[in-house]
C-alpha cells in the first residue's frame, strides 16, 4: 500500500484529467499507462486521492484538461470535415462555437453530503453545468445543493468563467452562449454583453418567464405580424 499511495496522486489526477467521472472509470483508465505503472491503485487509494484534492490541485487538473482538449480539438479541426458546426433553425453556424449553460436536478435516496430539497419536490442536488454543443462535451460543472437557485447570477458567472477557461478558442473567434430563462436578469445579461472583445465576438440567447402581462401584450398583436416558428433542424414547428 505504501508504494501504491505514492503513485495514487498522479494516477488519480491523470484519470480525472482524461475524463473519469467515477472510481470505476478511473480504474479502467489506469490500464492506458500500465507500461509505466504496472500496478493500478486500489479503490481505497483512489478515494483517499479524491479526498485530498484541494482547490490548488483542482486548478491543476483544470489546466491539464484544457491542454488535452486543445490537442483533441486540433485533431478534430484537421479532419476532412473539420470541427463540427451546429445548425439553428436550419441555418448552419459555420465558425461559431456554441456553449450551453443549464442546471439539472440529480436525485438521491439518502442524506448524501450537500443534498437538500429541490424545487421539484425531490431530494438531491442541483448542479449547474456548461456543455459545448459542437462536440457535446461537458466543460464545467458547479456542484450545488438541491435548494440551489436556478437563476443564481454568481453561480452562472462562475460556471461561465470555468467553461471559457476550457475552450481552446482561436485568436479570432465567434461564440454563441445559450441559457434558458434562468439567465434573464440584468446583471447576467450585462455580463454576457461585456464578454465581447476586439478578438472575440460573443452573442447570447436566453429565455424568460412569461407572466400575465406578457400574455396580454402578445394577445394584442395583429395576426399579420405572426410567422411560422422553426425547429432546430429548420422544419416548421
Amino acid at each position: 500500500m505504501a508504494g501504491q499511495r505514492r503513485g495514487a496522486g498522479p494516477a488519480g489526477l491523470r484519470a480525472i484529467a482524461l475524463g473519469a467521472t467515477n472510481v470505476l472509470a478511473a480504474e479502467q483508465l489506469q490500464y492506458q499507462w500500465r507500461a509505466l505503472f504496472p500496478k493500478p491503485v486500489s479503490d481505497s487509494t483512489l478515494r483517499r486521492t479524491l479526498e485530498a484534492v484541494d482547490a490548488s490541485r483542482a486548478a491543476r487538473v483544470e489546466r491539464v484538461r484544457s491542454v488535452i482538449r486543445r490537442l483533441v480539438w486540433t485533431w478534430l479541426a484537421l479532419r476532412p470535415g473539420g470541427l463540427p458546426w451546429i445548425s439553428v433553425c436550419g441555418r448552419g453556424l459555420a465558425g461559431w462555437y456554441v456553449l450551453d449553460l443549464d442546471a439539472t436536478v440529480v436525485t438521491c435516496t439518502s442524506r448524501k453530503e450537500g443534498a437538500a430539497g429541490t424545487f421539484k419536490g425531490t431530494w438531491g442536488h442541483h448542479p449547474l453545468g456548461a456543455w459545448v454543443a459542437n462536440t457535446r462535451e461537458c466543460v464545467a460543472m458547479l456542484l450545488r445543493p438541491g435548494n440551489g437557485a436556478a437563476n443564481d447570477v454568481a453561480d452562472h458567472k462562475t460556471v461561465l468563467a470555468a467553461a471559457l477557461r476550457q475552450l481552446p478558442l482561436p485568436l479570432w473567434s465567434k461564440l454563441l452562449i445559450r441559457i434558458d430563462g434562468a439567465a434573464f436578469s440584468h446583471d447576467l445579461l450585462d455580463h454576457l454583453t461585456a464578454l465581447t472583445t476586439s478578438r472575440r465576438r460573443v452573442r447570447w440567447v436566453t429565455g424568460w418567464a412569461i407572466h400575465t402581462t406578457d400574455e396580454e401584450a402578445i394577445a394584442r398583436l395583429p395576426e399579420k405580424v405572426w410567422t411560422d416558428a422553426l425547429r432546430q433542424d429548420g422544419e416548421i414547428h
